[in-house]
């Protein structure tokens, strides 16, 4: 069996199983259009999927999704940037109600920063979309920890530091100053399914399952 045969045999059992038992919700959605109150920016990561980790039914969940969850600050620069776009529609077009930004365990684009990919910009995409996090990268050098914790420290600075990069959007900054939005910091493990969410200072604490 082929790759694309895979895909076709998923798409015939989610016709035959989710779809037909939420046909109606479909309909509603794709007549009436979709009201997520939540834009959730995850890696790309085939291990991370949103929808599944917060048991989200369509429409739920707004999802923008790139190499290692990051946000880049606001005009960084002239490039195209499909995760800036996600934001400003969720913002000002869908209305949101929260941006989360969540992190996950055994991050590549992470591994990839602390081996220095983003040290070479021009070598490729995703070495110029890792250099964004060489700040962070940095942030935690500066605090000298032991090597084993070194890569969770980055996974968890890298999501506040993307959360500090929303706020350098005017049209989130405005929402959240006005209490019309807010912003959440999450993380997720693979290997044990825990979801941690950050509080206001940034630490993250485990949520009972």
């Amino acid at each position: 069996m082929t790759v694309k045969d895979d895909l076709i045999k998923g798409y015939r059992e989610f016709r035959a199983g989710g779809f037909s038992e939420q046909k109606a919700l479909y309909e509603t959605l794709g007549t009436k259009g979709q009201k997520p109150k939540v834009l959730v920016i995850s890696c790309a990561d085939s291990r991370v999927d949103p929808s599944d980790i917060f048991n989200a039914y369509p429409g739920e969940l707004f999802v923008a999704r790139n190499v290692a969850n990051i946000v880049p600050p606001h005009n960084i620069g002239d490039d195209i940037d499909s995760t800036s776009a996600a934001i400003e529609y969720a913002v000002t077009a869908l209305g949101v109600e929260m941006i989360m930004v969540m992190g996950h365990e055994s991050c590549g684009g992470v591994a990839g920063c602390l081996a220095g990919m983003g040290d070479e910009p021009h070598s490729g995409y995703v070495g110029k979309w890792v250099s964004l996090i060489n700040e962070v990268r940095d942030r935690i050098a500066a605090q000298n920890l032991p090597e084993e914790d070194v890569t969770l420290a980055m996974e968890l600075e890298n999501v506040r530091y993307s959360l500090e990069n929303l706020m350098t959007y005017p049209f989130v900054k405005d929402a959240v100053e006005a209490g019309k939005l807010s912003l959440q910091g999450a993380y997720f493990s693979i290997i044990s399914a825990k979801l941690l969410l950050a509080d206001e200072a940034g630490k993250f604490s485990e949520v009972i399952a």
